[in-house]
């Protein structure tokens, strides 16, 4: 059988192989790779293969998530202490392995940020939940601040697969907003291009305040909270929700050209 099968000799079955993961991430990480079927080469994935694909994937996430050390595909399969070979069966290149680790990650949002949307907002404290869903957006953010900012990064090099993520993780939150603002489908309309750039604000702010270098770069040091930039984006929220609830989206179509 090729490597990377149920009888593969480099697979370990140790149980403690997702332990230095929080254990809402391990879950996730477990459920994902439950969900893959084969490898690569088209063979069935046993308990072997699905744990070895667990040990890539959550040695992926501590190199990435909780050291500062150069990422590379050959690093990620020492650390999951697998050959190169084996590696391959499961992953092309390292765009395909960090979609993978986004795909367990973004799950645990549901829970970091999601669910602070799901509520409906009462227009009487329409900014304090404004400002706790931008204070959860950044806890998710700093927690997978690394991962993400290479995922931002790839996008920004014209990585389809890695665009394509970054839209498809927004439009769950672009279409809550909505649903903030009074409206039940997310479809081409006024406020859903208002909760678009509200949300490219939001998504904008806190990458900066999440990035070491480009805090250097902004002059914004230790010292200086995030607040300086979390607050005025949930004002800008707030400022969207309250003005599409009281017809503003009427306003702005009466204010188009013809």
């Amino acid at each position: 059988m090729p490597a990377g099968g149920d009888d593969d000799p480099e697979v370990a079955t140790e149980p403690g192989h997702l332990a230095a993961l929080p254990p809402p991430l391990s879950a996730a990480v477990t459920q994902a790779c439950a969900a893959v079927s084969h490898n690569l080469n088209g063979q069935r994935l046993g308990r072997k293969g699905r744990i070895t694909r667990e040990r890539i994937l959550a040695a992926a996430i501590e190199m990435i998530e909780m050291s500062e050390e150069p990422v590379t595909l050959a690093r990620v399969a020492g650390k999951a202490s697998l050959g190169m070979t084996s590696l391959y069966n499961y992953f092309t290149d390292m765009t395909e392995l960090l979609l993978a680790v986004l795909e367990p990650v973004m799950e645990t949002a549901q829970d970091d940020y999601l669910s602070v949307l799901r509520e409906r907002w009462p227009d009487e404290d329409l900014f304090a939940c404004c400002y706790r869903f931008v204070r959860s957006y950044h806890s998710f953010w700093l927690r997978h601040s690394r991962l993400l900012h290479m995922r931002n990064g790839l996008a920004d090099q014209q990585d389809a697969r890695m665009m394509r993520h970054r839209i498809d993780s927004s439009r769950p939150i672009i279409g809550l907003i909505v649903a903030q603002m009074g409206f039940d489908k997310l479809v081409s309309n006024p406020s859903t291009s208002m909760a678009t750039m509200v949300m490219i604000g939001i998504e904008r702010s806190v990458t900066l305040v999440t990035d070491k270098e480009l805090r250097k770069l902004v002059e914004m040091g230790p010292d200086i909270s995030e607040d300086r930039y979390l607050v005025p984006g949930a004002r800008l929220m707030q400022f969207a929700i309250r003005d599409a609830r009281d017809g503003g989206d009427q306003d702005y179509l009466d204010a188009l050209p013809d």
